[in-house]
């Protein structure tokens, strides 16, 4: 039987009359069409997240999603593709969903209008507060015991030792049932720079046969002398779950409202893993200026949450441990807009008078028992030199910029590696570091399968000139000093008087003057020692070749002048001066 038509005619454009034919049992079809476009928003919540919050673009998405959803449902049980009679009653029930929509687009145009760099630019050029500093000064120069503490893996070498540790453990089953994440966090751990990689399900069908139990630990990589360790520990809740164990829905059924930014797993000292979840906000208009104002911690067997303003990560002592609440794109995206838009926002395109930007790329450095996230600074007219390098605390967001002219990162990786092209080795992304003075790159060199095989030193300055290589670093230093001296590089050295815990002076240093009667040497760490008699003191007097070359061409019976500070039967030389 056919539907009673009834007149719900307008008139359009051409003065006709639309007759408007609802279907039959139009108001049940009504509510089946809302309690689908509710189910449908219900789903849709579930897989997308969006944050309920208007400053959130993902939000105004899933809005406008929903309200279409109604009108699609409407329209599948008013069978439109069958009947297209009853097209003009389903337009007629898109209205008010259309208003919604066209109210959610309006308001993002308005919201990114208020929020642009074109209106705002000093505002997203203050979003980041940059220091300036000294390099001879602040950063410490570098010798071959401190070089312990420097990290000398990337993420790719760390995933690597990282699996090849999960595969000693063949007789745990580990191998065949998980992986380890491809994103490793490197941190401080007891004072020691560490990746920290989590694990992951190595399919589906692992997921299934171990989500129950969760996932059995996370592995530990030392940056510096490139162990592992495998670190039994429960983690239930992680970013390799799917359902409500998955860690972004974890979070966004805890907190609603809030927006986040990437998680980072993190141990604390006594190795409980834990999620760090940075809270964002939007600081500048309703979409512009992102910034962490807090962050959430998972802990990451039980999934109890914790939340701290970002101020508490600054202040408490307890939460020093965490190392990473700044994301670092997030960080040199607040920098870009400082370089770029500080003397306005018509100076970043026309004049582009001081305008910098950051170098493609970045790694991370302890300092001050926290981890700094390093990238040079180049002149948006520049691409093959820098202008200085940042460093900025990834807890405080403590930012310091050190003027430092030479090439960039990318030209000393092409310099190191064509010290070394026969082997075919790949570079990491070097960091700036401080040899006698000189700004120097160190950078490990890499084999086909991501293993460090060798390290390089390349002049910031010089770096066509000045650089060694080797597979040893004490060698590689050695020959890098002896590189400065060869081609004239200016050394400092550092004058900074030694004070004990008291901050009372340390011993006075004072000098030696004879004919040396005896020569030994010796090999320790890599580097040669050598024990120096003089006529006039009963002490051996020690002094490494890399410390001071000089030493290399004395003989027996060559005046010199030794300084030194301390007593005993063997004392360490500073210098050696021939007479």
């Amino acid at each position: 039987m056919d539907p009673i038509k009834v007149d719900f005619s307008k008139k359009n454009g051409g003065g006709k009359k639309e007759i408007v034919i609802p279907p039959e049992k139009a108001a049940l079809k009504i509510v089946l069409s809302i309690v689908c476009m509710l189910v449908f928003a219900v789903v849709a919540f579930y897989v997308m997240l969006p944050a309920v919050n208007f400053k959130e673009y993902d939000f105004y998405l899933y809005l406008g999603m929903v309200a279409a959803s109604y009108v699609v449902f409407n329209g599948i049980f008013s069978n439109v593709m069958a009947k297209p009679e009853y097209i003009p009653y389903v337009k007629k029930r898109a209205i008010v969903p259309g208003v919604i929509i066209g109210i959610l687009v309006v308001a993002v145009g308005i919201g990114y209008l208020v929020s642009s760099e074109f209106f705002r630019a000093k505002s997203y050029s203050e979003i980041i507060t940059v220091n300036n500093g000294s390099f001879t000064e602040e950063i410490e120069a570098q010798d071959i015991e401190s070089f312990k503490d420097i990290p000398k893996l990337d993420n790719d070498s760390a995933t690597e030792l990282a699996n090849k540790a999960l595969g000693d453990l063949a007789e745990k089953g580990y191998v065949s049932q998980f992986t380890a994440s491809a994103e490793s966090t490197q941190i401080n751990y007891n004072e020691t720079p560490v990746r920290v990689a989590p694990l992951k399900y190595a399919s589906i069908i692992k997921w299934l046969y171990n989500t129950k139990e969760g996932l059995p630990g996370y592995v530990i990589i030392d940056m510096a002398d490139e162990s592992t360790k495998f670190m039994d520990a429960t983690v239930k809740y992680s970013t390799a779950e799917y359902f409500n164990k998955k860690l972004s829905r974890h979070l966004r059924f805890e907190y609603p409202t809030y927006m986040f930014g990437d998680a980072t797993f993190e141990i604390d000292d006594n190795g409980v893993p834990y999620w760090i979840c940075p809270r964002l906000d939007k600081t500048i208009g309703l979409f512009g200026g992102t910034d962490v104002i807090g962050a959430v911690m998972v802990d990451a067997a039980t999934g109890e949450c914790v939340y701290y303003d970002i101020d508490v990560f600054r202040t408490d002592e307890s939460l020093k441990w965490v190392d990473r609440v700044y994301d670092s794109d997030l960080i040199v995206q607040q920098y870009n807009y400082y370089g770029k838009y500080r003397d306005g926002f018509w100076n970043s395109i026309l004049g582009q008078k001081n305008v910098i930007t950051t170098t493609q790329g970045y790694n991370y450095i302890a300092k001050d028992d926290d981890v700094w996230m390093y990238t040079g600074v180049t002149s948006v007219t520049s691409d093959s030199s820098i202008t200085g390098f940042v460093l900025v605390n990834q807890r405080t967001k403590e930012s310091i910029y050190y003027p430092v002219t030479g090439g960039t990162e990318a030209s000393a990786q092409e310099a190191a590696q064509g010290r070394v092209k026969q082997y075919n080795y790949t570079a990491t992304f070097p960091l700036i570091v401080n040899i006698d003075g000189q700004p120097t790159y160190f950078m490990s060199l890499k084999d086909a399968s991501n293993i460090v095989q060798q390290y390089a030193l390349i002049n910031v300055n010089q770096y066509n000139k000045i650089g060694a290589t080797s597979n040893d670093l004490s060698t590689c230093l050695d020959n890098y000093r002896k590189s400065l001296k060869s081609n004239g590089a200016e050394i400092i050295v550092d004058q900074t008087p030694v004070v004990d815990e008291n901050d009372e002076p340390a011993a006075e240093t004072l000098t030696a003057t004879g004919t040396i009667s005896q020569i030994r040497t010796a090999v320790k760490g890599g580097d040669s020692y050598y024990y120096i008699k003089l006529d006039s003191n009963a002490a051996y007097f020690s002094i490494a070749a890399s410390k001071d070359e000089t030493v290399v061409i004395l003989n027996a019976g060559d005046s010199v002048t030794i300084t030194y500070s301390g007593e005993g039967a063997i004392i360490a030389a500073d210098s050696i001066k021939i007479n």
